[in-house]
């Protein structure tokens, strides 16, 4: 089969915003005095904010304050979203692909999130097929829903995802489609590739002169739909 499809994550793949992203939720958890250290957060950056606290602080915070502390995220992000800024060639990517591929945004952060990644990464509505937010799917990554809704709503048949963090990989693999990871989300070439990651690059950049042939062709290897062993 070749793939038709590219769908790509937004947070920390096309925006510079991952570590914005656990700054926000390290200030959210200290405000309800919950001390984590950061890199934890870090750590579970990727996966959607449904299932961040329980990974990170446990189900007791989550049953008791996760709606609050999601609220409270929201909040914080706010606060340093002015300071987020797209990641090197993440427009000129976009462009190229849409030459060849269906292009949708795979995302499961807010409607709001993704409207303002659009425009600090100067694309429009017209340059992408769809873009998926928390809405479209009941569970997120690495579930693969939000994928899945992605490439339903853009009119593919299969997909290549481009993604950052080893939720991105899991999520792909759990839906049949191969991950090519960017390391912009702060983890390391080894762990990507032993997630399942098909391809690693430092930055998008790298991906304008990919094998797209190959890549279009790929599939997720085996295990790559096994639960990452990050946190």
């Amino acid at each position: 089969m070749t793939h038709d499809t590219v769908l790509l994550d937004v947070d920390g793949t096309l925006i510079d915003s991952t570590y914005h992203h656990a700054i926000a939720w390290h200030r959210a958890f200290g405000d309800y005095g919950i001390d984590l250290p950061m890199w934890r957060i870090h750590r579970a950056i990727g996966m959607g904010g449904d299932r961040l606290i329980t990974a990170v602080a446990g189900a007791e915070v989550e049953e008791r304050l996760g709606d609050v502390l999601r609220t409270a995220h929201g909040e914080k992000y706010e606060e340093i979203a002015e300071d987020v800024g797209p990641l090197p060639g993440a427009r000129e990517l976009v462009q190229f692909l849409g030459e060849r591929f269906i292009v949708a945004l795979g995302s499961s952060g807010s409607p709001e999130h993704t409207s303002l990644a659009l425009e600090k990464v100067g694309l429009g509505e017209h340059d992408i097929a769809a873009a998926t937010s928390s809405g479209d799917a009941d569970s997120s990554k690495p579930a693969p829903d939000i994928l899945r809704a992605a490439l339903e709503q853009a009119g593919g048949t299969s997909a290549i995802v481009v993604g950052d963090a080893p939720y991105d990989i899991v999520a792909a693999a759990r839906m049949g489609a191969p991950c090519i990871a960017v390391r912009t989300g702060g983890f390391g070439p080894a762990e990507l590739e032993a997630a399942g990651a098909i391809l690693v690059v430092d930055g998008l950049p790298e991906l304008l002169e990919a094998d797209w042939d190959a890549l279009a062709r790929a599939t997720p290897p085996a295990g790559a739909e096994d639960d990452p062993p990050v946190l």
